[in-house]
């Protein structure tokens, strides 16, 4: 398979066949956090790490098919407080002060350690994207190669975007959004305010406040069969509800500077880490050109556009995805 014309991809070819783990365990990472590591493949082949999203959706069984399970050694991991890691975010009592970028990457380098691994391949969605980028920024020497998609930043343009701006695109939804909130805190970051509620010590009023969320995110972001239906269990809604807000309340907890971005500032530090970065056209954070920017500053990436493709680049990103870490297995 091969890009068609402007790194455009035709036909869809599918993902590779359902596989299990051969391995998989509970990590003591610290904080009173062990998270939930599996791995699946080959184990001796070329070692690859999966990043899921939100953050806070933890992984996915579908997410090991996008690797060739002969070529690759595939680890998935669910990030502290999700998933099957432990504490749950979903626990009000779980302390979130222990859950930020710094925290979540300093676990995949117990990770590795622990799996005896020197290198690894880095595939991320969404916020998966945002914290594979910066943990190759600050880790260049264990990343062999990033395969991206639905790709962000984090910074805080984005949010304001992803909360506010988007408003004027679905006002009916975003109405209901802000009605969630006390009429006091409607004008300052809606990220922070519902964080405020989702810390609340009354359960309704936490409850009240992870569905507003979750039903603005269903509003604007278009999901994948299976996506939506998660929101419909209180426990996950909650800790999903409560991670997301944490992060995007406290500028991804990426320092100063992430006004215009410090993942997009620091892209310079990716050179010679190649990167594939797969974008549907219809991204809503395109309309900051952050990935375009992200890839004109990265000279080691591509930029694959998928047409008529939102968030999730459907099927013909899930065949860009597969030709990446197919090029990437035979070291080209």
């Amino acid at each position: 398979m091969s890009p068609g014309p402007h790194g455009r991809y035709g036909a869809s070819m599918g993902l590779y066949p359902e596989i299990e783990p051969y391995d998989h365990g509970m990590l003591d990472v610290g904080d009173g956090n062990h998270v939930y590591w599996e791995t699946s493949g080959n184990p001796r082949g070329k070692p690859a790490l999966v990043l899921h999203g939100g953050p806070g959706s933890g992984v996915r069984p579908n997410y090991r098919r996008y690797f060739d399970p002969a070529a690759y050694r595939i680890v998935l991991l669910d990030q502290r407080g999700a998933g099957r890691s432990t504490p749950p975010a979903s626990d009000p009592a779980t302390d979130m002060g222990v859950n930020t970028t710094a925290h979540v990457m300093a676990d995949l380098e117990r990770l590795r350690a622990h799996l005896g691994i020197e290198r690894w391949l880095v595939w991320g969605l969404s916020w998966g994207s945002i914290l594979g980028l910066r943990y190759a920024q600050t880790h260049p020497s264990v990343v062999s190669e990033l395969v991206l998609t639905g790709v962000a930043t984090g910074s805080n343009a984005e949010v304001a975007l992803l909360t506010r701006g988007l408003g004027k695109i679905f006002p009916e939804a975003f109405e209901r959004f802000l009605a969630g909130l006390p009429a006091g805190e409607r004008d300052g970051s809606p990220a922070a305010a519902y964080n405020r509620l989702l810390e609340s010590p009354d359960p309704e009023v936490r409850a009240r406040a992870a569905r507003a969320w979750t039903d603005w995110e269903t509003a604007t972001i278009p999901a994948p069969p299976g996506s939506v239906a998660r929101f419909e269990d209180p426990e996950f809604r909650l800790g999903f509800a409560r991670t997301v807000t944490h992060y995007w309340g406290n500028d991804h907890f990426l320092g100063e500077g992430n006004d215009q971005g410090v993942v997009l500032r620091d892209a310079h530090l990716l050179k010679g880490i190649p990167g594939t970065l797969v974008q549907g056209s219809l991204d809503f954070g395109n309309l900051l050109g952050t990935v375009w920017r992200l890839h004109h500053a990265w000279p080691d990436s591509e930029l694959v556009i998928v047409d008529d493709a939102g968030h999730d680049a459907g099927a013909v990103g899930d065949d860009a995805l597969i030709a990446a870490t197919d090029r990437y297995a035979r070291g080209a």
